[in-house]
């Protein structure tokens, strides 16, 4: 028996997705290319049997189903879309599909139908063609350079390594040359500026590393579950993945012909359906899962300690004006370098980018020199 939460439920329901279907059939109708028209009416088939489905929920509750006429908010999207072309909608639709792509994962009545894989796939869908919109404006189709940004996210995982690999041991350089330099400033002995400095670096690494382990193990079991998720759906309804699959190939480019062709082919094979699915839907890359936990922490542990130990370096042999002179001497020469390192990864000037490190890993280490100063002075 349903509730009336349950029912106001279902009629909140009904009205997003009449209204989600009356936008997608505005775009059809105002789109000019018509393979990109045909993906719009799709998705408006697509958001109509879900409002049907939740009009039955509605009856089968004895309550009335709402009207099926647009909303007031819905009318002047429309309006403004008709008027200033497609790009208003599907911006603003590209936006409620992020935003409710798990709407039906916790509502009971979903269980067993495709709703949540349609709002998912839905997301992905106006997402690619947003894109394309936008790097193309003025045509409204879609074509291969979706696909070769969408594939260009794993050529950039290397960059992204290196770039992190940059900012862990910038991370140690930056906080341990400050921790040091404001010990330093207090006037204390160089066995103790050096015993601090070694303390910041193992307690910093430990930190970053048990950080980064959390986040690529959360990561990994997050991508895990929904690979799980995706597997399962493709058990219980794999005419409705293969016609997701399909709207995403359109979406990129491809012909329906042609697209239901691709799906229809992998299809066949239920491993290939399942990695490709997890790829094209979830932007999962199923040989990687986040990487290994493990490794990522030790990483972290390593870069973050390479960058923590250059200022602590002349403590060992030095102490007084000397070690200080030297370790900034040393953090600035590893400063200017990692922010070279880091324009060579962003295609931005290295003499610029290099000098900003320098300058404002400098006066972090100023400022905490300057504190320490004033508290020694006080403390004594």
């Amino acid at each position: 028996m349903a509730t009336t939460d349950d029912v106001a439920r279902f009629r909140e329901n009904f009205v997003e997705e009449v209204n989600a279907a009356w936008l997608y059939r505005v775009a059809a109708d105002i789109e000019e290319d018509e393979a990109v028209a045909g993906v719009y009416l799709r998705l408006a088939e697509t958001e109509e049997r879900h409002a049907e489905l939740w009009a039955d929920r509605l009856r089968d509750a004895g309550e009335a189903v709402p009207s099926t006429d647009p909303s007031s908010r819905s009318r002047m999207l429309g309006w403004l879309a008709k008027r200033w072309g497609v790009g208003v909608l599907s911006n603003v639709m590209a936006s409620t599909e992020r935003a409710g792509r798990t709407m039906y994962d916790n509502q009971p009545e979903a269980v067993g139908t495709s709703l949540p894989a349609d709002e998912r796939s839905h997301a992905v869908i106006l997402d690619a063609l947003r894109r394309e919109s936008a790097a193309a404006p003025g045509n409204g189709g879609v074509r291969g350079g979706v696909l070769a940004r969408l594939e260009g996210r794993h050529r950039a995982v290397g960059g992204n390594a290196l770039r992190a690999a940059v900012l862990g041991a910038n991370d140690g350089l930056v906080s341990n040359t400050s921790l040091v330099m404001g010990i330093a400033g207090a006037a204390f002995a160089a066995d103790a500026v050096l015993l601090t400095g070694l303390a910041g670096l193992l307690a910093g690494a430990i930190s970053m590393a048990l950080g980064e382990w959390l986040s690529v193990q959360s990561s990994r079991e997050l991508n895990q579950a929904q690979i799980a998720t995706e597997r399962a759906e493709i058990l219980e309804m794999p005419e409705a993945e293969a016609e997701e699959l399909a709207l995403i190939y359109q979406a990129k480019g491809m012909s329906q012909e042609e697209a239901e062709r691709a799906a229809a082919d992998i299809m066949s094979d239920p491993d290939a359906f399942l990695d490709t699915m997890v790829r094209e839907e979830l932007g999962i890359d199923p040989d990687e899962l986040g990487g290994s936990a493990w490794q990522a922490a030790g990483t972290s542990f390593a870069l973050f300690s390479l960058g923590a130990i250059v200022p602590v370096i002349p403590f060992f042999w030095l102490s007084g004006g000397a070690a200080v002179i030297l370790s900034l001497a040393l953090a600035g020469i590893a400063l200017f370098a990692l922010g070279a390192t880091t324009a060579l990864i962003t295609g931005t000037g290295v003499l610029r980018t290099g000098t900003r490190s320098l300058l404002l890993g400098l006066i972090a280490a100023g400022v905490t020199y300057g504190i320490g100063a004033v508290l020694g002075v006080t403390v004594g």
